[in-house]
């Protein structure tokens, strides 16, 4: 597995399994080790997806039958916008390693910022939230911190804090690059993963995707994949089908102008600027 360095020289696999919406224990259970069976390294969750805890057991279950080390793989969870102040934020982190029953993370993220649409005095709510962060990272318990959702201005009002988050989780699929945060992100160091990186299905039945496809002989989802890799991205699809077969190619520069120009086909129109 291929993967990047974090700002504190972390290294993060470039492709993740994510668990969103995986709510039943059984299946979330079985749906990682799937993926940890087929190579995957990297397993994101979150306090919102209410499934810490099977994805915590499969991971002990997958290390207890000597197949992996912890070490071997990288572990994401984050802390929900609800729990908006500093002591909040270190008890929804207790929680979660209870639920995951891990000795450590790998990476724990604000799961989204405080903005202007529902909070009078966000700007100082995501500075009380990063300082327990940074609290959490200095004790120990996480390799890493960083943020999901935040945009520009979002990530302008802890910037000057004295630890930088090491990773931005945003919404990136076909059409929908989010280029002004991917590169103000990029120019601070900060490695920005796509959630939702298949447009939830949708671009599945795109005409310039499906052409693509037919070009390089490769599924849609790899084109896709394979885009935002060579956007320097890592990606976190939910599925765990055929996605390793996304670094045996190579996207030429007119079809990645092609992608980049694209209408939005994937987006879920879900914003932090929103209440």
């Amino acid at each position: 597995m291929q993967t990047m360095t974090l700002l504190n020289q972390t290294k993060i696999p470039v492709l993740g399994f994510g668990t969103y919406k995986i709510t039943d224990p059984t299946l979330a259970k079985e749906s990682v080790t799937e993926a940890i069976c087929r190579g995957y390294r990297h397993v994101d969750t979150a306090a919102f997806y209410e499934n810490e805890v099977a994805v915590g057991q499969a991971i002990r279950d997958t290390i207890a039958e000597g197949g992996l080390a912890r070490k071997d793989l990288f572990v994401t969870s984050k802390v929900w916008k609800t729990e908006n102040t500093y002591d909040k934020v270190m008890a929804s982190f207790e929680k979660t390693m209870e639920n995951l029953g891990l000795d450590y993370l790998d990476l724990y993220l604000v799961h989204w910022p405080a903005s202007d649409a529902f909070d009078p005095d966000w700007k100082e709510t995501n500075r009380q939230v990063w300082r327990a962060m940074i609290d959490i990272y200095r004790s120990g318990q996480v390799k890493a911190i960083g943020v999901s959702n935040f945009l520009v201005r979002h990530l302008e009002t802890i910037l000057e804090m004295e630890v930088l988050p090491m990773v931005d989780q945003i919404e990136i699929n076909p059409g929908f690059l989010q280029r002004e945060t991917v590169d103000f992100c990029q120019k601070q160091g900060i490695i920005v993963e796509a959630w939702s990186p298949l447009g939830r299905g949708r671009i599945f039945d795109d005409p310039t995707l499906l052409s693509l496809a037919n070009k390089y002989d490769k599924t849609v989802a790899q084109i896709a994949l394979r885009w935002e890799h060579q956007h320097d991205i890592v990606v976190l699809p939910k599925t765990v089908t055929e996605n390793m077969q996304i670094f045996d190619f190579e996207l030429s520069y007119d079809d990645m102008e092609t992608l980049d120009g694209m209408d939005p086909v994937g987006a879920s129109g879900h914003s932090p600027d929103q209440a």
